[in-house]
């Protein structure tokens, strides 16, 4: 008897894990139709593609070229991104990591952590810059395009630092890459440590990212894409940009596989414990109770099907992004493509159906 049990159990097993194999081809299947459909009706150069579903990535493939011209194709394992806005994202990892040693409040001022920043006529919390409702400015002109070296946190500062606040803070959300210059700036004075070696090792090393880095313009990164603009119907190369002014607010390369890593090191408790992640991924709200939809470098986002899934896209020069999770069903999406101004929003509403349904 107890060996026909035995027997029958393996076989509800088998089977099950067979239906699970099943479901999954099929899943991939649709998804890689979705996803080259794409590619094709929008000229794409380049792009790469990583899902995670079940405790593994299930998925991970390169569509196209990172150099168009000498015709190297994507590798999602290699291939380094400019990832733009995910960036904040990662960087909220480094201010969840010094909350836990109780180096970092998120009620305090920012002064508290970078003394040297002007006063203005409201004070302003360390929660509330990186929640964009501080009332910091966004770019202005070209500065998006800048192609100027900086050498510190401090000298990116200067851009903004000066200008008057947007609004009493809390009034309002107002989108601020800016703001995020100066988390990295309280990261600095909050760790005692340069913000890009804090993150490389607190953050990249410890959560074996080994395929993120800063996007340094004036070096030669190994497997770093080329990057491309669309002109006339036409990907050409785009222009040269240095990202050192904005770190933290869309300064690093990384790999569509190290996003889903990131990913899945937010999932449940273990690098960041549940209150840190519970305080970083709920959405703020303005003063009169309005939910921005944005926590701290996380935004809330509503699936196709309803569904809440957090992240955050990222737009560069030459780089389009989306980095997404689905915390109740364990499932990661993380998608790159080395040009300007790719539009998200069909794979967006697509694809993430096919492996939460």
């Amino acid at each position: 008897m107890r060996r026909l049990l035995f027997i029958l159990s393996f076989f509800v097993i088998c089977t099950s894990l067979f239906a699970q194999d099943v479901e999954t081809e099929q899943d991939i299947l649709d998804a890689e139709r979705i996803v080259k459909g794409y590619y094709d009706e929008y000229n794409i150069p380049g792009m790469s593609v990583s899902v995670y579903r079940d405790g593994e990535i299930i998925w991970s493939k390169g569509f196209g070229y990172m150099d168009v011209e000498k015709k190297i194709p994507v590798n999602p394992a290699k291939t380094l991104f400019r990832i733009g806005s995910v960036s904040k994202t990662y960087t909220a990892a480094g201010v969840g990591v010094l909350i836990q040693r109780d180096k970092l409040d998120l009620e305090e001022e920012v002064q508290t952590y970078v003394p040297h920043f002007p006063e203005k006529e409201y004070a302003i919390t360390v929660e509330q810059v990186a929640g964009h409702i501080a009332g910091i400015r966004h770019y202005r002109g070209d500065e998006f395009m800048s192609s100027k070296r900086y050498e510190t946190i401090d000298e990116g500062l200067e851009i903004f630092e000066d200008d008057t606040l947007l609004f009493e803070p809390g009034t309002n959300y107002s989108y601020s890459s800016y703001g995020w210059n100066l988390i990295s700036a309280v990261i600095e004075g909050a760790s005692g440590q340069d913000f890009l070696s804090f993150m490389e090792k607190e953050v990249f090393e410890a959560m074996n990212l080994n395929h993120t880095m800063p996007d340094y313009a004036y070096k030669e990164i190994p497997n770093r894409t080329r990057f491309y603009i669309y002109d006339d119907g036409e990907n050409i190369e785009a222009p040269y940009v240095d990202n050192s002014y904005k770190w933290a607010g869309g300064g690093f390369l990384s790999t569509t596989e190290d996003m889903i890593r990131f990913g899945e090191a937010h999932l449940s408790a273990g690098f960041l414990n549940q209150e840190t992640l519970d305080r970083l991924m709920a959405p703020l709200s303005t003063n009169d109770g309005e939910s921005t939809n944005y926590g701290i470098g996380w935004r809330t986002m509503t699936g196709p099907d309803g569904s809440r899934w957090l992240g955050h896209s990222g737009g560069s020069v030459g780089g389009s992004t989306m980095f997404i999770i689905h915390p109740e069903k364990k499932v990661i999406i993380a998608f790159a493509i080395n040009r300007s101004n790719a539009p998200l929003g069909d794979l967006v509403g697509k694809l993430p159906v096919v492996f939460i349904d």
